[in-house]
Formats: structure tokens, C-alpha cells, sequence
């Protein structure tokens, strides 16, 4: 709870600042992401929406600022430790293991949930392949929500590119994250396609109580599935609020016209 009894958000940024050389990426950014929600990271190109979703990840750490996960800051915890906390992501660039296949990458997602005897699960004896079937059930469930069983032995690098997006989606589910990152998951995608991934974000939302961030550039899907939404635009927070005000805000209309203020 914060000071004045409201829920504390899961996630808090307070401040951050990320530079590369010469170059301001983020500018004393700070958001919050209140629990259970779906908020969405919109702004032109170059505004540091990834730069933002690497700080989280671990990725990336700022030079000043804070950010805080369930009340506990984790600012300068390396990609495994975040993930550990319980956050997840899927990238802007597809990154799947190519040659294995649909079952085996998505397993990959459970490596921080196992933990058997190395020797025992070399051998797969005893409790170490209990627990790996145990995985492998969990991970069953995720290809059944995902609707993805009849490419389930296909190696990943052979599946078109909406397909793949979905797997790698299934991959970070199985990591059962509180806090789920989605580097613009509807990219390259068809209509079709993106019909079927917002049906999908919606119910990892509502069945799993999962909380995500998501950076889009499709604005029809941001204010179909965002409870709310944050803009971006050369590394400062331009609006924040929801879907229906950001979207008549006068700073962001400028910004994706080109003709906001520069300094």
C-alpha cells in the first residue's frame, strides 16, 4: 500500500535517465503499472519505448532513477534476476532457438522453475523426471491455450512469422510471470493474425491475472485491448492516461504529426 492507502502498482520507473554517448535515450522518465492491467507504450520511432522495456528487463540499467517491482527496487539486477522476480518479455526481433522445436523452446521458458539435481536430471531418474514431466504438463497447457497443438514437434525456424510470435509469447507464459513485456507483438502480422494474438493478450489478462506492458504501433489494437496508455517521444513522457485521452491529447497529436516542439 502506498502512503495514502491506495494499492501499491506493481511496477513504479521513478526518474530514469538512460544515455548512449551523446545521445539522451531516456529523459527522467517516470510510469507506473498498476496490477492487473494492460497498459500500453506508444510514441514515434526512436522514442526509447525498447530502451524503457530493457531498463525493466534487466537489459539496460539507468544512470539515475529507480524502478521498483511489487514495492522492491531491482534497478541494477542483471536479466536473470529480474526474470526470477517474475517478469517476462518477448522481443521486437524474434528470438527463438530455429532449430529446436515448438515444445523444446516454450520448455526453455520453464529453466527458472526447475530445480533438480543436475546429475539426476542428466540421468532422468527419480524426482528430476518427475519434475521435468511435470513441466512438460504445464507447458502442454500453455500450447492448448495458445491453440498451437498441431505445431508442437515443428522445429520453430520452419513456422511462418506469426506463428513464431506466438511461441515466443507461450515461451514467457511458461516462465509464469507476474509482469509480462511485449515488444510490438502484432509486427509483421495480418489481420487475421492480429485478431487472434489481441484475443490472446486479453485472455492471458483476464485468466491469468497477468499485468502487461506492451509497446504497439497499431493504434486500433492499443485502444481496443490498453486500460491505459503511456506516450513517449524522444525519451520523455509526453501523456499518460487512458486510451480516450491520450488519444485527443494535443501533445501527441503533434508528436506522431511532427510537429511537436523540439529542445
Amino acid at each position: 500500500m502506498t502512503a495514502t492507502g491506495a494499492p501499491r502498482p506493481l511496477l513504479e520507473v521513478d526518474g530514469i535517465s538512460v544515455r548512449f554517448g551523446a545521445l539522451l535515450a531516456l529523459n527522467r522518465l517516470s510510469l507506473t503499472i498498476p496490477r492487473g492491467e494492460i497498459a500500453a507504450i506508444i510514441g514515434p520511432n526512436g522514442a526509447g519505448k525498447t530502451t524503457l522495456l530493457n531498463c525493466i528487463s534487466g537489459f539496460y540499467h539507468p544512470y539515475e532513477g529507480v524502478i521498483r517491482f511489487a514495492g522492491r527496487d531491482r534497478t541494477h539486477l542483471r536479466p536473470p534476476d529480474v526474470a526470477a522476480l517474475g517478469i517476462a518479455r518477448t522481443f521486437q526481433n524474434v528470438a527463438l532457438f530455429r532449430g529446436m522445436s515448438v515444445l523444446d523452446n516454450i520448455m526453455t521458458g520453464r529453466v527458472l522453475a526447475m530445480r533438480g539435481n543436475f546429475l539426476l536430471q542428466a540421468l532422468w531418474w527419480g524426482p528430476a523426471r518427475r519434475e521435468e514431466l511435470a513441466h512438460r504438463a504445464f507447458v502442454e497447457r500453455i500450447i492448448d491455450f495458445l491453440e498451437i497443438q498441431a505445431i508442437r514437434k515443428t522445429p520453430a525456424g520452419r513456422l511462418p512469422y506469426g506463428l513464431q510470435k506466438r511461441v515466443e509469447l507461450a515461451r514467457a507464459l511458461a516462465a509464469e510471470p507476474q509482469l509480462l513485456l511485449l515488444d510490438e507483438p502484432m509486427a509483421g502480422m495480418n489481420v487475421e493474425e492480429k485478431e487472434d494474438m489481441c484475443r490472446f493478450i486479453l485472455d492471458v489478462n483476464s485468466e491469468f491475472g497477468t499485468t502487461i506492458a506492451l509497446i504497439e504501433h497499431d493504434m486500433g489494437v492499443v485502444m481496443d485491448i490498453c486500460d491505459h496508455v503511456v506516450v513517449l517521444d524522444y525519451g520523455r513522457k509526453i501523456a499518460d492516461g487512458t486510451p480516450e485521452v491520450v488519444r485527443k491529447d494535443q501533445a501527441v497529436l503533434d508528436a506522431y504529426l511532427g510537429v511537436a516542439h523540439r529542445d
